[in-house]
């Protein structure tokens, strides 16, 4: 007769995106008996990625055990239940891989699946939260403890010891900065043209265009989504003539979509009406809200509000002086609308026409950088960026800051 498992999962992100850990346990469906524990600290993915993650690693911890086995999940995430057992389609290019995976290691006819309350969920969830706290702590960590080690108690997990010194698998992204936004590259080594992957398709690719000059362009003001929204400055418009012409000439362009902000609608429309397109406005692209910082030169910030400004140096979840909005917080948005978009235009050219920030986190999450390192890229009022997306989540940045069409 066949052996029956239990198999609960879960998996946390803080921030969503943000650090991210998952916990899986698998139990005996006769005795009740905990027979492995699984967890690990993932680097900075989302929150469904991370419940993936999950359940992948119960999965696979079951089938060591017996690959004979009839399996039972339990998890009270209701997206990966629904779509593991065929109810709802899967549709976000992260999601589909990581199904793939866990379709494949039992038979169908093996596996059922059960949403749970989170209550009723604790031990996977308190098992992804101490990955998350360890990862937190900039470790590279992970823990798996078989039926022998949790009765003996030398289970390698926290609290009982143990801490890698061996590199963590390529399939895993451990930092030790502070981790605060998410990104595709965080749980896919490979890039499309340097492996042996079968052809993915056409990748959905953003050209992102920032607007041209406003008159606090020059003068380096905050200008974000909070202030006095100006318009193009003679400079600015002509800029936007000139990247119109560019993007004419490279033929690629199918939809352009851009942020509600006077300066981005006005150099939206010069392409448009360049083009022979319509302008979507699309709110997730608007730039960040600098709060009380609108307007003000950083050396004006550094003297009203010198506290305000270190801290929000040191910390990407630091708001500006006045409420306003962190770059955690721009991140998430972006990463959300992102995602949306892919979806929407998988295959396809769009030209984003947006901000400093949007088009700096579009980049840093495509790279798998740290959030801090938006303070070390430079990006220039009618520059263009673009960031290729593919079929099996991975990302490619193609270029960036181009002005070479605002030369005479």
């Amino acid at each position: 007769m066949a052996r029956e498992f239990i198999v609960e999962a879960d998996g946390g992100s803080r921030g969503n995106p943000g650090p991210a850990g998952y916990g899986a346990v698998v139990i005996d469906a006769a005795t009740g008996e905990t027979l492995t524990e699984a967890a690990e600290y993932l680097g900075v993915v989302t929150n469904n990625v991370a419940e993936y993650r999950g359940l992948l690693a119960g999965l696979r911890a079951a089938h060591d055990l017996d690959p004979a086995a009839a399996v039972h999940v339990r998890m009270d995430s209701k997206l990966v239940i629904e779509q593991m057992s065929g109810r709802w389609k899967i549709k976000h290019p992260d999601m589909k891989p990581l199904a793939m995976q866990a379709g494949r290691i039992f038979p169908a006819e093996q596996v059922t699946y059960e949403w749970i309350p989170r209550e009723q969920n604790k031990h996977a969830d308190r098992l992804a939260n101490e990955a998350m706290d360890a990862g937190k702590r900039g470790e590279q960590w992970s823990a798996a403890a078989s039926t022998a080690e949790l009765a003996a108690g030398t289970a390698p997990r926290k609290g009982r010891g143990e801490l890698r010194d061996q590199p963590p698998p390529a399939r895993t992204v451990t930092t030790t900065d502070k981790p605060t936004a998410d990104t595709r590259a965080a749980s896919h080594v490979a890039s499309p043209g340097w492996s042996s992957a079968p052809d993915l398709g056409a990748p959905a690719t953003f050209v992102l265009l920032r607007h041209g000059e406003t008159p606090l362009t020059p003068q380096k003001r905050f200008s974000g989504s909070g202030g006095t929204d100006p318009a193009l400055s003679d400079v600015g418009q002509e800029q936007a003539r000139r990247v119109a012409e560019a993007l004419a000439r490279r033929g690629t362009i199918e939809t352009i979509l851009a942020s509600p902000l006077t300066r981005t609608r006005q150099t939206a429309a010069a392409v448009a009406e360049r083009l022979g397109l319509d302008v979507t406005i699309e709110e997730g692209i608007k730039e960040t809200d600098f709060g009380a910082w609108e307007g003000l030169t950083f050396g004006e910030v550094r003297e009203r509000h010198p506290d305000d400004l270190t801290t929000w140096l040191a910390d990407p979840s630091a708001h500006p002086t006045g409420g306003g909005e962190s770059f955690a917080e721009t991140a998430a948005r972006i990463a959300a609308t992102r995602d949306k978009l892919i979806a929407a235009y998988a295959g396809r050219t769009v030209l984003l026409v947006t901000h400093v920030t949007p088009i700096k986190t579009f980049v840093q999450l495509a790279l798998g950088a740290p959030l801090q390192s938006l303070f070390r890229m430079e990006l220039s009022a009618a520059s263009l960026s673009a960031v290729a997306y593919y079929a099996d989540g991975n990302a490619s940045v193609r270029l960036f800051n181009d002005t070479s069409h605002l030369r005479p």
